[in-house]
């Protein structure tokens, strides 16, 4: 495509966002809509996700080992944890370790009662490895692995919780599954009327260009333009109102519900729109694309 052609299919999409500019600024203005719910939507749901990433970084399986296991054989075993895809890491507590853990908090304000046990360690046998997981989903193949290990004695899981995590994050899949296809063709729509439209505007202006030897590509590429101009202005705006407001919210809900802080730690701003604003750009401008697309293979004969 040479220069001249390709700015020529530019200036002609913006003039044509420029002659249907009451069409054009609904589009726009249902884009922005559309793009705002969507944004305001993932600023939820990704602080949402980053709570239960939090929640599932607090849930541990425990393993304990046969009594008389030898330190070789436990340290095989951590090996053993470290090739497998469902470990993030682990941590070994060994038997000296939960006695003082368990003196701390079950004889706080008796040590009178701990001390009578003297050097004797009732907790001999029950040094173990506490395993943390990359996905919490991966618990019940995790245990079932660590259940056929030679040494283990036990396998101790938050079957409960596992699940309850498990389960809201598919929820929040789903959910956002489906608010993103209906903002989909709620804005596919718009944009295909405004599209329409244009062609109609300028159906007698095409017919002529067809017939001085224009390309089917000269007459298409400057509502592809337009529809691509269309998404892109409707994501930038709702993009730039969201990046205000959500520093102040959070701001705002830290200063009037402070109860909610201390059960969630909101993400940053630059956190949140590094993902944020490369989606939004791509989802506004593959709505313009396809919406575009689609008219001009309804309505445009060429």
């Amino acid at each position: 495509m040479r220069i001249s052609t390709f700015f020529y299919t530019i200036k002609q999409g913006l003039a044509n966002i420029w002659k249907n500019k009451m069409f054009s600024l609904a589009s726009i203005a249902t884009m922005t809509a559309c793009i705002f719910l969507f944004g305001l939507f993932y600023t939820i749901v990704t602080n949402f996700q980053s709570m239960v990433k939090d929640a599932e970084a607090g849930v541990a399986v425990t393993v304990l080992f046969d009594e008389g296991i030898s330190e070789e054989r436990i340290k095989e075993i951590g090996d053993l944890l470290e090739e497998r895809p469902e470990v993030a890491r682990y941590e070994y507590v060994s038997a000296d370790e939960a006695w003082d853990y368990f003196k701390d908090v079950y004889f706080e304000g008796n040590e009178a009662a701990a001390e009578s046990f003297g050097s004797d360690n009732p907790l001999v046998n029950s040094s173990s490895y506490s395993i943390y997981m990359n996905d919490i989903s991966m618990q019940a193949s995790l245990v079932t692995y660590l259940e056929s290990v030679e040494g283990v004695r036990e396998v101790k899981q938050s079957e409960i919780m596992a699940n309850t995590l498990t389960d809201f994050n598919s929820l929040i899949s789903y959910i956002s599954v489906g608010i993103v296809l209906i903002l989909l063709c709620v804005a596919v729509f718009l944009i295909s009327n405004t599209i329409t439209v244009g062609i109609s505007v300028r159906r007698e202006e095409i017919g002529i260009m067809k017939l001085i030897g224009a390309t089917d590509f000269l007459v298409r590429a400057p509502f592809v333009v337009e529809g691509i101009v269309i998404g892109l202005v409707g994501a930038a705006i709702p993009l730039g109102i969201l990046y205000e407001l959500y520093g102040k919210i959070i701001v705002y809900i830290g200063e009037k519900f402070s109860f909610i802080s201390t059960m969630m730690n909101f993400l940053e701003v630059e956190e949140v729109f590094h993902q944020l604003v490369p989606v939004a750009l791509v989802l506004g401008v593959g709505i313009g694309f396809l919406g575009s697309c689609i008219t001009i293979r309804k309505h445009l004969k060429v």
